[in-house]
């Protein structure tokens, strides 16, 4: 069969049932290992006929096949204790290294934190057969899931938690063209989330496969880190729906709680394409990671820092940040000094209120840069919203077509952009210009007359701004009138 909307939606229908199902959150956690289970095994069914002598990681009597497919199988309070105490128990407990055993890491690194909230075997076993209707290895059944997840995963996942906002598929997709990543090359996301930008990434690099050796450079490309369990579950999940056989380089952990000296060059990337969370603050301690002279609490600007770290000698990066970032000062101004010093920020697409509508109203930009050599000019694209449209919204999001304008701008960094021209829309700014302003990278259009933002969260912004700056003069006035009692006594 083909998997439709109505299949997603049944199954949904019957955890709403489950005592033990509180939220969206809690759905496709449960969605998502059993989905994780059943894809894991239908990849393994594909890799025995490949391969004589195949071991599973998982113990016999805890594979998909050998416990879920039999529709008239094991249910009620028989299903909720062996899933409880044997499936959870032996999987949360695999010892496994990532690499004498990346099948068994993977699979122990999904459920160390996973959890079965639900309380009904038989309402368990009626979605478990549900699932079982899909078969992934059926290229129309898996492309057609591919889609539907992606829905599930901007329907169902609690957006908008300490700045972490669901990428629209439009952007990644324009980011990860533009940077072009190739075969030979190491892709990094270090706050992979769900893993849009990876599985946006993996579809233009499979692009480009033409031999075995290829598909082999195809599933070492690419490498992610997600801190949170829920995400990580997803982005696994994701992976081996786009075709990663082994997902061991999406590692569930914290990118920022490691002290940025002991990176080396084994550590380093030749792209990042990320959007950092932002508008949240980490745990205390974990700026102490940092540089003293950039240190912050403030997570999108400590993932700034990092990426910059990260690059190779030309590597590239394109990365989503707010408006706050590129007019604040402090810590801010001496980050956007070391990125503009270190690497060439060529390009900064603006993008309008509510491409990440119904999640947050924050204006945000898409930062494009290579390390290597400092920047001496950074272009600046407005993009503007489709005809009849004064914002986006959740039934009319941004489309990847919207971006042809910026592509056929776009031009090469091989001839320093040479054949970019300014417009309307599109201005070109020079270091000496940012750097007089003290690193404010927020430089308006000149084409256009000076807009007032009614904006909520842009006056919210700007008021914060405001507050930084009033208290940045109070402690000059207090280091000045210290120093005139030190002079008098």
């Amino acid at each position: 069969m083909t998997i439709s909307t109505t299949l997603i939606k049944s199954i949904q229908d019957i955890m709403r049932q489950d005592a033990g199902i509180d939220g969206d959150a809690q759905r496709i956690s449960q969605l998502s290992w059993l989905f994780f289970l059943k894809i894991f095994d239908d990849q393994e069914t594909e890799i025995e006929m490949m391969r004589d002598g195949y071991v599973s990681p998982i113990p016999e009597a805890l594979r998909w096949r050998n416990w879920a497919a039999d529709a008239e199988g094991i249910t009620g309070d028989g299903l909720l204790g062996f899933v409880n105490n044997d499936l959870f128990g032996a999987l949360k407990g695999l010892n496994a290294d990532a690499v004498l055993n990346a099948r068994a890491f993977v699979v122990q690194s999904v459920f160390e934190d996973a959890f079965n909230y639900m309380k009904s075997g038989q309402l368990l076993r009626q979605v478990i057969n549900k699932i079982n209707e899909i078969d992934f290895n059926n290229r129309q059944d898996r492309h057609l899931f591919n889609d539907l997840y992606e829905k599930i995963l901007k329907d169902l996942q609690s957006a908008g938690n300490a700045g972490e906002f669901y990428t629209p598929r439009a952007v990644t997709q324009f980011m990860v063209d533009m940077v072009n990543p190739q075969l030979s090359e190491k892709v990094l996301d270090p706050a992979c989330g769900t893993g849009g930008f990876l599985a946006c990434a993996i579809e233009h690099l499979r692009t480009q496969v033409k031999s075995v050796e290829d598909e082999s450079r195809l599933q070492q490309a690419i490498h992610g880190v997600e801190k949170k369990q829920m995400p990580h579950l997803l982005c696994v999940t994701n992976m081996l729906l786009h075709g990663i056989e082994i997902p061991f380089q999406i590692r569930h952990d914290n990118t920022l709680a490691r002290p940025l000296v002991s990176y080396g060059p084994r550590d380093m990337v030749d792209v990042i394409l990320t959007n950092p969370p932002f508008g949240g603050t980490e745990e205390p301690g974990i700026e102490s990671n940092f540089p003293a002279d950039v240190r912050t609490k403030e997570t999108a600007d400590l993932f700034l820092v990092l990426i910059t770290e990260l690059l190779k000698h030309n590597g590239r990066a394109a990365v989503v940040l707010p408006d706050g970032t590129l007019f604040g000062e402090g810590v801010k101004t001496r980050i956007k000094e070391k990125l503009l010093s270190e690497c060439n920020l060529h390009t900064i697409v603006r993008l309008p209120n509510g491409v990440f509508a119904p999640y947050t109203g924050i204006k945000t930009n898409l930062l494009f840069f290579t390390k290597g050599q400092p920047t001496k000019d950074v272009w600046y694209y407005e993009h503007q919203y489709p005809a009849g449209y004064k914002s986006y919204s959740k039934t009319k999001p941004i489309r990847i077509d919207e971006f042809d304008v910026e592509k056929a701008w776009w031009g090469s960094e091989a001839d320093g952009f040479a054949s970019r021209v300014e417009s309307e829309f599109a201005w070109k700014v020079n270091i000496d210009d940012i750097r007089a302003k003290g690193f404010n990278l927020d430089q308006k259009n000149p084409h256009v007359g000076e807009v007032i933002s009614h904006d909520p969260d842009e006056l919210l912004a700007q008021y914060q701004a405001l507050q930084a700056d009033a208290q940045g003069i109070r402690d000059q006035l207090k280091a000045i009138l210290a120093a005139a009692l030190e002079g008098k006594v």
